[in-house]
C-alpha cells in the first residue's frame, strides 16, 4: 500500500540531476538542475555572468 508510483508529468516527475530536489529546476537546454545547484557548476559549464559590477 505504500508503495511510490512513477510520475510521468508535473513537477514531482523531474528532479535534480544533482541533488535529487524537485524545486527550481532548470530544464533550459536540457540541463535538469535545481537553481543552487545551476550557481555552483554554471561557470564550468561554459556560462558567464552579466551584469556583474
Amino acid at each position: 500500500m505504500n508503495e511510490k508510483r512513477v510520475r510521468k508529468f508535473g513537477k514531482g516527475s523531474r528532479t535534480c540531476r544533482r541533488c535529487g530536489t524537485h524545486r527550481g529546476i532548470i530544464r533550459r537546454y536540457g540541463l535538469m538542475l535545481c537553481r543552487r545547484c545551476f550557481r555552483e557548476v554554471a561557470e564550468k559549464l561554459g556560462f558567464k555572468k552579466l551584469g556583474e559590477r
